[in-house]
């Protein structure tokens, strides 16, 4: 089976300095595939590779075995909720609509068709009945679901999620990860980056451990028994703390 998505060999350089190199990944439809490393990893320069928001220096990107182009449709995007202007003065039906805009134009407005899209991607996140209300009177977690719906209303085959559940309270990261988990076993493509560890272990179907290259990937089962990877992408030592919080996930 082709790939929904697939990096081959992608390299990056922001300003003068290897940022990513070598990077292979592949995400099949209907797979949730968290994205682990730490902070200067490249995890977010990666999602804006395969957006083409990031040219690389060498290596390509695939899209249901297509090479990908700047604003090629079938994939979504979530970006981190601060990327976001939540006091702009818009509801939340106009925030899932602008996920459209690609597939629409710029000034086209949308017709019944956009706008049943729209209500379907709110139904999918539980929001339906938050359509009016203006974004900037909405949770953390509200807002998080806002973005989803947005980036769902186009239907992607290909769904990227960057820190999806950072600074929300545990019971919101696990609504989202159960929605992410079914958007993904639904027949999508997704892949999360993401800082929660434990959260990612619970639900996704692989875990791809990056830092400047995917140092090791596979199901959780066989990374969390496996310290040496999780070291190697974190640069700790043996007695480090997250490596104990691994082997309780074990």
């Amino acid at each position: 089976m082709t790939p929904a998505l697939k990096t081959e060999n992608i390299g990056v350089v922001l300003n003068g300095r290897r940022v990513l190199h070598g990077v292979d990944l592949a995400v099949k439809r209907g797979e949730l595939v968290a994205l682990i490393g730490p902070n200067g990893a490249g995890k977010t320069t990666l999602l804006r590779a395969i957006l083409g928001l990031q040219r690389p220096v060498i290596g390509q990107v695939l899209i249901e075995g297509h090479l990908a182009k700047p604003g090629r449709a079938g994939i979504g995007y979530v970006p981190q909720r601060h990327d976001f202007a939540w006091d702009f003065p818009i509801g939340v039906a106009g925030v899932v609509a602008t996920g459209l805009s690609r597939r629409l134009g710029l000034f086209r407005r949308p017709g019944p068709a956009a706008w049943e899209a729209v209500a379907d991607a709110l139904d999918r996140v539980r929001m339906a009945d938050l359509a009016d209300r203006p974004v900037g009177q909405l949770s953390g977690g509200q807002r998080q679901r806002v973005l989803v719906a947005r980036a769902l209303a186009a239907r992607p085959s290909v769904l990227l999620l960057d820190e999806p559940c950072a600074g929300l309270d545990m019971p919101t990261q696990e609504l989202l990860g159960a929605l992410f988990a079914d958007l993904a076993h639904e027949g999508r493509a997704v892949l999360m980056a993401t800082h929660d560890l434990l959260g990612a272990i619970d639900v996704a179907d692989r875990l791809a451990l990056l830092a400047r290259t995917v140092i090791a990937q596979g199901t959780p089962a066989q990374l969390v028994d496996d310290p040496a990877p999780w070291a190697a992408t974190f640069g700790v030592g043996p007695d480090s703390a997250l490596l104990r919080m691994l082997k309780v996930a074990a």
